[in-house]
C-alpha cells in the first residue's frame, strides 16, 4: 500500500511539474485565409499557468482618467497599465497569447491608432489573438478605451 501512495505521489509531482511548463505551440494563420494585421488566427499553448487580466483601462495610479477626449492617450494608458498588470503576475507582453479591446465610437481611424500604439507593446512577429469591438458605452463616459488580456508563464 506504500508502495502504491509514493508511486500516486510522483505521478501527481510529475503532472504537476509538468503542467508547469508552459509552451506556445504554435501562431497559426490558416493558409485558406488572408494574413491579418497584427493578430493572429490561433494561439495554440500547452501547459504552464494562465493569467487572466482584467479589462484595463486609461487611469494612472490614483485612479484618474488620462487623456480625456484624447483617444491616443488614454490606449498609450492602458497598454501602460497592462504592462504593469503583467509585470505584477511575473509576465511580459511576450507571454500574452490573447486580447480583447473594447473602443467606444470605433472607427477606421481609431483601429489604425490602435494598431500602431499596440506595436510598441507587443511582439508583431507573433502577436496574440485579438478582438476589436466597437462598443456604444464603458464604464464612465470619459473612457474611450479597455482592453483585457490573457497570458501563459512558467
Amino acid at each position: 500500500m506504500k508502495t502504491l501512495f509514493l508511486i500516486t505521489i510522483f505521478t501527481f509531482v510529475g503532472i504537476a511539474a509538468h503542467a508547469q511548463q508552459p509552451k506556445v505551440v504554435e501562431f497559426i494563420n490558416p493558409s485558406e485565409w488572408p494574413k491579418p494585421p497584427g493578430y493572429t488566427h490561433v494561439v495554440k499553448v500547452s501547459g504552464g499557468t494562465t493569467i487572466y487580466l482584467s479589462g484595463q483601462v486609461p487611469t494612472d495610479a490614483q485612479g484618474q482618467i488620462v487623456g480625456k477626449n484624447d483617444f491616443d492617450a488614454q490606449a498609450r494608458q492602458v497598454f501602460e497599465n497592462l504592462q504593469t498588470a503583467l509585470k505584477a503576475a511575473g509576465a511580459t507582453f511576450a507571454d500574452v497569447v490573447k486580447m480583447n479591446t473594447y473602443v467606444v465610437g470605433l472607427t477606421i481611424e481609431r483601429r489604425n491608432r490602435i494598431r500602431e500604439i499596440r506595436r510598441n507593446y507587443l511582439n508583431m512577429e507573433q502577436p496574440p489573438a485579438s478582438t476589436l469591438a466597437g462598443v456604444e458605452a464603458l464604464y464612465d463616459p470619459e473612457v474611450l478605451i479597455e482592453i483585457e488580456a490573457i497570458a501563459v508563464i512558467k
